[in-house]
Formats: structure tokens, C-alpha cells, sequence
């Protein structure tokens, strides 16, 4: 099995409508890995899905690089990651 087909199976295979890659907006104020406060309508990238689809993992621009492990009911989609 390919990369490729690995990542589709286990895309299709998440309880949630979310998924790697795809561009978020906090509904409600996160804080980063390393404290950092993130204020609801901050926009990120999904890198990283938790307990199938229940909480995920979110790197913002900024500051550089910055992740916050967020529940799933905190964010809402604003770009599809191409397929």
C-alpha cells in the first residue's frame, strides 16, 4: 500500500468532517503549546488528528510555528485541503 492510499484510508476512516491539512478558524480562544494565547478567529492548519476526529492539532503563522492541541467543537473549516 502506497503512502497515498494509506492517507485516504485513514482520512475516510475519521468520525469528523475535518481533516489534515484543511484551514481552521478558532471559535474560541486556544493557548499554544508553549502558553502562547490564540483569540477566537485566528486561522490555522490542521497537522495532526486526535482521538479520531474528537480534538486536533493546529499550527498557526503566528508567532512562527505556533501549535495548539484544540477540540473539535473550538474550530470551524474555512478551506478544504485539495485531495
Amino acid at each position: 500500500m502506497t503512502v497515498d492510499a494509506l492517507y485516504i484510508v485513514r482520512r475516510n476512516e475519521l468520525g469528523s468532517d475535518l481533516r489534515d491539512l484543511d484551514r481552521v478558524v478558532l471559535t474560541a480562544a486556544a493557548t499554544t503549546d508553549y502558553c502562547v494565547a490564540m483569540e477566537a478567529g485566528t486561522e490555522g492548519t490542521i497537522v495532526g488528528i486526535w482521538r479520531d476526529g474528537e480534538a486536533y492539532e493546529v499550527e498557526f503563522a503566528q508567532p512562527s510555528g505556533a501549535l495548539a492541541t484544540v477540540e473539535a467543537r473550538d474550530l470551524r473549516l474555512v478551506k478544504r485541503a485539495a485531495p
